[in-house]
């Protein structure tokens, strides 16, 4: 048998050098969070994970075990047949559940048994979450970030992806928390994640950054969405250097129906967001936005949306929060477009640092 226990400190460290990472848990947990790149073998699906501890609490261990082994051996089996029979001598999967209890091991056993060098994270993904909110503040303030403000609709977002193009080191928290802030920016048909995977995937995106070179990140509020950003990288955010990013009016307007394009296909969507600014800006106004939106008076409505309900305060806000802001370099676009982004970003990366 080859089955080789490791800490979770040690596989988060070596996560690329496994030739499998495999998550034996059911796929409601799989689901809520797993480490970076796993997949799924289930031992026990949703369902038989229910059955088996039905069976437990109303008649004891012992039935629930003999259960529980014969529907793991017969999963098991399923795995192998799919996904272990092509594989050489030389793959090394790391294998873990809950807390590395009997599905892993049941898993890592005949693995090992057939001749697979097959590593067991100790602990499982219990030990693995404890382990990676210890390492996140770490990461976090290993780096040094430059942040990208600016007024809603004024491109940041387009101004990340034109730094990336360039080479440049980026954190998109709004890709990461699949929301595009603000009480607007939720996503047709694209859910959040749970605040444990959001909390996974910002570690391993900073955990591959070089501390050498400058991250740059859009300015953001404590929360993203539902998702709460760690403290150490807001803290850290908050304290960096800025730029501010300006855009006409005419041309925030233009680039927010752009991105926003489902708000003129699904209206009904979109009165639904509007409505949920009633508590901010009375019932009154946000009825006669629903009444414009219903009418096909969008741009209209999404320029009230940017002159009275995002802008006053905006540089108020960012101020309290980011407090270099007084000190941000200009920049400004000619327009919304990807290429002037492009140019702002090639601006941007030869800029030497404030």
């Amino acid at each position: 048998m080859s089955v080789h226990p490791v800490s979770a400190t040690e596989a988060m460290a070596r996560l690329g050098e496994y030739s499998q990472i495999i998550d034996a848990r059911s796929e409601g947990e799989f689901a809520e969070d797993r480490l970076p790149g796993a997949v799924n073998w289930p031992s026990l699906n949703n369902e038989e994970r229910i059955r088996v501890g039905t069976l437990y609490k109303q008649q004891g261990a012992f039935e629930a075990q003999k259960i529980g082994a014969a529907l793991v051996a017969r999963n098991v089996s399923r795995h192998i047949e799919r996904d272990v029979l092509d594989q050489t001598k030389t793959w090394q999967p790391l294998i873990y559940c809950w807390r590395g209890g009997k599905r892993s091991n049941s898993l890592a056993l005949i693995l090992g048994q057939i001749g697979f060098r097959v590593h067991l994270l100790e602990g499982g993904y219990k030990a693995f979450r404890t382990a990676l909110r210890a390492d996140l503040p770490a990461q976090a303030t290993r780096l040094s970030y430059r942040v990208i403000c600016g007024p809603t609709g004024s491109g940041k977002t387009r101004l990340l992806h034109a730094l990336q193009a360039t080479g440049a080191q980026v954190l998109d928290l709004e890709a990461l928390a699949s929301h595009r802030s603000s009480v607007l920016g939720v996503i047709p048909g694209q859910p959040q994640p749970t605040q444990k995977a959001f909390d996974t995937r910002v570690w391993n995106t900073l955990r591959g950054f070089d501390a050498s070179r400058p991250v740059y990140v859009e300015a953001e509020s404590k929360k993203v969405g539902n998702l709460a950003i760690p403290d150490a990288l807001i803290g850290a955010m908050r304290a960096s250097p800025c730029v501010l990013l300006q855009l006409s009016d005419d041309e925030r307007v233009e680039l927010l129906l752009e991105d926003y394009a489902f708000f003129a296909t699904d209206t009904d969507f979109f009165c639904r967001r509007l409505e949920a600014l009633t508590a901010l800006r009375g019932r009154a106004v946000v009825e006669s936005w629903v009444a414009q939106v219903r009418s096909g008076q969008i741009r209209a409505v999404v320029r009230e949306l940017l002159l009275h309900h995002y802008d006053p305060g905006y540089a108020t806000s960012t101020r309290r929060n980011f407090v270099q802001f007084d000190a941000a370099l200009p920049l400004l676009a000619r327009d919304r477009s990807m290429a002037a982004m492009g140019e702002l970003a090639a601006t941007l990366v030869h800029e030497p640092a404030r």
